[in-house]
This record gives structure tokens, C-alpha cells and sequence, in this order.
């Protein structure tokens, strides 16, 4: 049984990007880039707020110990190449009167030997320049603890090179105590605000994905027959190229619907005159008692089941290019040779009717023209041009059927062309519809082969043309070209 995001999910990591979702979810997605930066740099935040908060909580202390210092540096004298340093008592207990903090001082005489203080008082880094007067600041260990410590260099004669060195050191409790008072006033509050961010970052999301739910809504709440195109007016901008995506699919799909309902309506209408035909001659030849009556009645019922069996070839070769052209493989084929055989195999059909039927073209095309497209779809088109010319052109009439190639641009022309009664310039859009036919034709017909040829030709890129084939002359003829352009040779730059 499929579970249910909760029951999946109970602990609530999804949404935090640490687990991997089965689908993926915008809402989920907006949420993992807003809080996980938030949730990484947060503990960012901590150390760095730590590190603010020791500068700070250490500048007053430095002073005091730098204030320290020059108290000891008064009691240091030299007296006949000799340092002297006396300390009174009240001074004494100024420096040892801190109670959360020990103060450690050191003072080494001119040749730094020790001269009071803690004698294992560290001495500064070596690499420390001597610099009389000034006080620097550095942070060392005395005993195991580490402490702050001030010290600077003393000169008392020009004349002399000797220094004398006075340090002052002082734990750090005071400075650990009043950095993390900084550290607690500054972090408790993000704990509050922190939950508190979350909570109003989820309630913004679920405020602005609830147009996509209303979206949802509206969709689920239509009937299946309707293909309406959606409201845009009431959609945030950044959801709008979405729905108007979704209402071209929707005029499209009403589109498709609309031209399969016509095709079925007129499939319908063009298999019943047949079939009625078909049953009304099977019961005139029932009633009929004389041998040449049920004899033509049989003629009849035979040319009204060849004409269904046509119809029906027709559209299923229509529903073929419709539906399935683009997905049929491909192929490198040679156009000529699709074209004299379709030519042979209509030379029987033409004998029935003394037309004399022909190919004008190569006997194959050049290597470099040939072109990329599907054999079977190509036959049809072919075959359909050259029925159509042999069933409209009149006994002892002529059809060419005609292959034109250019090396140059490798553009190839198809046309086939008879002698019959063409169509007049103002039908030849009306005829590539399915079940139209030419008025005055007087010749049975489905009225698909054109739509038929027309659709194929869509399908390779090819562009159709109609035109007289011997303008002038009564019946004036009609020559049909298909160009098909070179679709195996790059465009020229």
C-alpha cells in the first residue's frame, strides 16, 4: 500500500533537503533553498557573533591593563647602573585586588636578569622588536592558565643601549564572563526569532502557491467536454506562461477533436452510400426471377463493395499520415525509383482505360539529392497522385508522371500531370479537405486522395501545387507538383 507523505516522512527532514523525495514538490523545493542557507549559516552566525563578542568584551580589560602597567612602570628606577623598584603596599593591593582574576607583573633589569615579580613570567617572542615606551599586548600562559599580558621596554639613559622590561599578565575569566553575557544577549533572542522565521517563511509559501491550488481547483472542477481556454486574469504573473501554454493545448486538442469529428461524420456519410447501395441491389436481385436482371444487379453490388473498399483504404491511409507520420521511422530513399515503381504498378489500370501512361525522369537520383523520409507514407502520396490522374482523365487521355532534380540546390519536384478536366483555381484550397470533390467531375470518387497527398507532404516539409497542365485548351488538365526540399544538406551560412 502506498504510504502517505506523512507516514513517509514523519520526522519532517524532507523538507530540509536531507533525504532524497520519491517526487518532487515546488513547495518543498522553494522551502529547502529558503531554510537550509538559514539553518547552515546560523551556527556561521554563532562563531562569528563569538568572535565580535571577545574583541569587544577584551578592549575595556586591555586598557585597565595597560593602566596597570604604567602604575608599575612609576616604581622602576635606576640608581648607579642598578634597577630599583619599590612597590608600596596600597599599590600592592590594587594589583592583587581582583577577585575573579589573577595579575601576574615581572620586572628584569638591564642585562634581563629578574628583578621582581613572578620569575617564570614568560619573556615575549623573540621576534618581538624592542620598542621603548610602547606598550603592546600579547596573549601567553603563566602556570597552566592563559592570560592577557601588557609589556614594554624601559631606557633610562641616551647614552646606553641597556633596556629594562616591565610585563603586567591577567587571566581571562573577567573577559570569558563578559563575552558570553555579550554571546547570551545576542544568540537567545535568534532562538526565538529563529522558530519564529521558519513559521512566517512556511506561512508566506503556503500564501503564495495557494493561487496554483485555486488553479488545480479549477481545473479538476471542469466538465471532460470542456475545452474552454483557462482565465489568465486571475493568475500571478510568473503561473500565466504556464496557463497560456495549457490554453493553447486546449485549442489545439479542440482543434484535433473538432477535425475528428467532421473526419468520422463524413467517414460515416461516405460509407453509407455504398452500403445502402449494397443492400438495396442484394434485395432487388432477391425479388428478381429473370437470369440477365440478377446478373446486373451483382455487376452493381460488385462496384458498390469495390467503392467501399476503397473509401475505407482511403481513410485508413489518411488516419495513417494523420496520426502516425511523424513517428514512423525514416529513411535515406531515392524518390525516383518510389516513383517508377508506383508508375508500373498502375500500368494495368491505365491499359483498362487506353491511357497512356508515363515516367519522365532519372532512372535514380544523385547520391547528394537524396533525401530523408518514409518509404511507405511517399509510396501513398505517389499512388494516390497517380489514381487520381488516371481515374479523372477520360479514355485515350495521357498521364506523365515526372521526376525534376537540381544538383545545385538539391531541391527535388515531383509532379504528375493528365489530360482531364483539372480544377477550376477557386476549388484547389477546397479540395485538399477530406471528402471534397471538384464539381462538374461527373467521376466517383472519396474526395481523400488530395487530403491524403497534402497531409504527407506536411509530414517531410515538402509544399504542394496546383496548376492547368495545358493552359488554353479545353479540358484544360491539371498538373499537381510536390517540392521536396534537401533535407540531408546543411543550410548555407
Amino acid at each position: 500500500m502506498k504510504k502517505s507523505p506523512t507516514e513517509e516522512d514523519p520526522s519532517g527532514l524532507t523538507a530540509f533537503g536531507l533525504f532524497q523525495r520519491e517526487k518532487r514538490s515546488l513547495f518543498g523545493e522553494i522551502l529547502d533553498w529558503m531554510l537550509t542557507p538559514l539553518l547552515l549559516l546560523w551556527p556561521l552566525s554563532l562563531a562569528l557573533t563569538w568572535l565580535v563578542a571577545q574583541g569587544i568584551a577584551g578592549k575595556p580589560f586591555d586598557r585597565a591593563l595597560e593602566h596597570n602597567l604604567q602604575a608599575i612602570m612609576q616604581f622602576v628606577e635606576v640608581r648607579q647602573d642598578r634597577v630599583k623598584f619599590t612597590l608600596n603596599g596600597q599599590a600592592r593591593e590594587v594589583l592583587r585586588a581582583d577577585d575573579s582574576d589573577l595579575v601576574y607583573y615581572q620586572v628584569r633589569g638591564l642585562r634581563g636578569e629578574h628583578i621582581v615579580g613572578e620569575s617564570d613570567f614568560p619573556s615575549p617572542p623573540d621576534n618581538t622588536p624592542a620598542l621603548v615606551g610602547r606598550i603592546m599586548l600579547r596573549d601567553d600562559v603563566i602556570r597552566g592558565d592563559g592570560v592577557r599580558v601588557a609589556y614594554t621596554w624601559m631606557q633610562f639613559s641616551s647614552e646606553s643601549d641597556k633596556l629594562v622590561l616591565v610585563q603586567v599578565g591577567e587571566t581571562l575569566s573577567k573577559r570569558s564572563t563578559l563575552a558570553t553575557e555579550i554571546i547570551k544577549g545576542v544568540m537567545v533572542p535568534q532562538f526565538v526569532i529563529l522558530p519564529l522565521a521558519v513559521l512566517l517563511v512556511w506561512l508566506a509559501l503556503v500564501r503564495g502557491i495557494r493561487p496554483l491550488n485555486e488553479l488545480e481547483q479549477r481545473i479538476r472542477a471542469r466538465k471532460p467536454d470542456d475545452l474552454s481556454p483557462l482565465d489568465e486574469s486571475f493568475v500571478p504573473e510568473e503561473v500565466a506562461p504556464l496557463v497560456a501554454s495549457i490554453n493553447d493545448l486546449l485549442n489545439r486538442l479542440k482543434a484535433s477533436l473538432t477535425t475528428q469529428k467532421r473526419f468520422l461524420a463524413d467517414a460515416a456519410h461516405q460509407l453509407k452510400t455504398p452500403l445502402a447501395g449494397l443492400r438495396m441491389q442484394a434485395d432487388m436481385a432477391q425479388r428478381e426471377t429473370r437470369p440477365a436482371e440478377i446478373h446486373r444487379s451483382l455487376q452493381l453490388i460488385a462496384r458498390s463493395s469495390v467503392r467501399a473498399t476503397h473509401t475505407v483504404n482511403q481513410l485508413l491511409a489518411l488516419a495513417r499520415a494523420e496520426t502516425t507520420g511523424r513517428t514512423l521511422p525514416t529513411e535515406i530513399i531515392d524518390l525516383a525509383h518510389i516513383v517508377t515503381e508506383v508508375v508500373q504498378d498502375s500500368v494495368p489500370r491505365a491499359m483498362d482505360k487506353q491511357i497512356d501512361l508515363g515516367y519522365d525522369g532519372p532512372s535514380e537520383v544523385p547520391p547528394e539529392c537524396l533525401m530523408d523520409g518514409n518509404p511507405t507514407l511517399l509510396s501513398e502520396l505517389v499512388r494516390n497522385l497517380v489514381d487520381n490522374a488516371i481515374h479523372y482523365t477520360p479514355n485515350g487521355g495521357v498521364v506523365t508522371a515526372r521526376v525534376l532534380v537540381d544538383p545545385f540546390s538539391g531541391v527535388q519536384i515531383l509532379q504528375v500531370e493528365d489530360t482531364g478536366p483539372g480544377i477550376p483555381e477557386n476549388e484547389r484550397e477546397l479540395v485538399l479537405q477530406p471528402f471534397y470533390r471538384a464539381l462538374g467531375t461527373n467521376v466517383d470518387g472519396s474526395g481523400l486522395g488530395l487530403a491524403i497527398v497534402h497531409e504527407i507532404a506536411q509530414q517531410h516539409g515538402a509544399a504542394l501545387k496546383m496548376e492547368d497542365a495545358h493552359p488554353g485548351r479545353h479540358p484544360p488538365g491539371l498538373r499537381v507538383g510536390v517540392r521536396f526540399p534537401n533535407r540531408n544538406r546543411p543550410p548555407a551560412e
